[in-house]
């Protein structure tokens, strides 16, 4: 994800030190059912949507921003599917460190077609359910659980 212009000024002051930052993540569905998904440019992994929520912006809007700005598709958040914290935080290569409590929705595309339509991707597709390509546990838990259509669910403290 493309460092927003908030935190750029952070760090200017926080150096490197651990961000605790709010994100978002959209499991994205189309009418026949297929997965909307990106391949990432700083990892080469496929991946759901997903990007840092700016100030003052609802998550759901933020989904529904990021999913247009990476992929050009247009979609409508039709259930929260998660929230928890990423257990671990993100070392990148120029030292920045960053937690992220990550909402995540399932959307429904309602328009637009799916392209790389930024520098954030470098692929972008739709995959049948039996047909995704290999990515990192992150996104297929998010996947699998939005297919199971449950209840909004969250980590519990006492969940491992």
């Amino acid at each position: 994800m493309a460092t927003p212009d908030f935190i750029r000024e952070l760090r200017k002051t926080a150096g490197h030190q651990l961000l605790f930052l709010p994100c978002v993540s959209a499991v994205v569905l189309d009418d026949r059912g297929r997965v909307l998904l990106g391949r990432r440019a700083d990892t080469g992994a496929w991946a759901v949507v997903g990007g840092i929520v700016e100030p003052g912006e609802q998550p759901a809007d933020c989904a529904v921003r990021e999913v247009e700005e990476e992929t050009g598709v247009r979609c409508v958040p039709e259930r929260v599917l998660l929230v928890e914290t990423l257990r671990k935080p993100v070392v990148y290569a120029n030292g920045d460190v960053c937690q992220f409590m990550d909402v995540s929705f399932v959307c429904r595309a309602v328009g637009g077609e799916a392209r790389v339509n930024d520098d954030e991707s470098i692929d972008v597709g739709w995959f049948d359910v039996g047909a995704l390509p290999e990515m990192k546990r992150f996104s297929l838990h998010r996947i699998e659980k939005a297919l199971a259509d449950e209840p909004t669910w969250f980590r519990a403290a006492s969940v491992g």
